[in-house]
């Protein structure tokens, strides 16, 4: 697998690495299939955590640590979308906002999660070589695939606050086609988040008329 850590191609003086370029492609169609609701968002998020896995296992044993997490957390998602298909009348899942008391749960397993898991890299520095970034982007990707999994509109938010560190990371860390996917990732986000906002009120209307 040492060919996945190899340069495939140089870009305005970036080497783009293969593992970086096809995980974040599979990514970028897990993020686009989320937004279509389509259950196979989930085994698209799992392949391209195996990917990243295969890159990262060996020599960086935190990235690949979180794949293994990314990839639990997207066999969660398919189960739980499995059960929940059907739910909307187009076939697909209801989607719907989280009540306040979820929120405020998941805002607190972020910044809980958040100082754990940077703390654990300072702990072990051969886990991360930024570890107050990378836990944000790490614990905020989870929290994200949480609230996809449940149908939450405040998935596509999160996603957001991802961004917002994760462009400027990974061109700090020469990630170049990490930062360029970041910046379409963010444009994705603002579609799906504006579909998925819609259709929360639809379903909230259909709610109220059958009650």
């Amino acid at each position: 697998m040492n060919w996945l850590n190899s340069e495939a191609f140089t870009v305005l003086d970036q080497k783009i690495i293969w593992s970086d370029m096809i995980g974040n492609i599979f990514g970028l169609a897990a993020l686009t299939l989320g937004w279509r609701r389509s259950v196979w968002t989930w085994p698209v998020q799992f392949l391209a955590g195996l990917i990243l896995f295969g890159a990262f296992f060996g020599h960086l044993a935190g990235s690949a640590g979180k794949q293994v997490v990314v990839m639990l957390v997207a066999v969660y998602g398919w189960w739980q979308w499995q059960r929940r298909k059907g739910e909307a009348t187009d076939g697909q899942i209801a989607v719907r906002f989280a009540t306040w008391r979820e929120r405020a749960a998941m805002i607190a397993a972020a910044a809980v999660g958040t100082v754990a898991v940077a703390l654990l890299f300072e702990a072990f520095p051969t886990l991360s070589w930024d570890p107050w970034p990378d836990a944000y982007i790490f614990v905020g990707t989870i929290v994200a695939m949480y609230a996809q999994a449940r149908g939450m509109v405040e998935f596509w938010f999160a996603w957001l606050l991802v961004d917002l560190v994760g462009v400027p990371l990974n061109f700090a860390n020469g990630y170049a086609f990490s930062g360029f996917v970041y910046v379409i990732y963010g444009a994705l986000v603002l579609w799906g988040l504006r579909d998925w906002w819609v259709r929360s009120r639809s379903t909230t209307v259909l709610e109220g008329a059958h009650a």
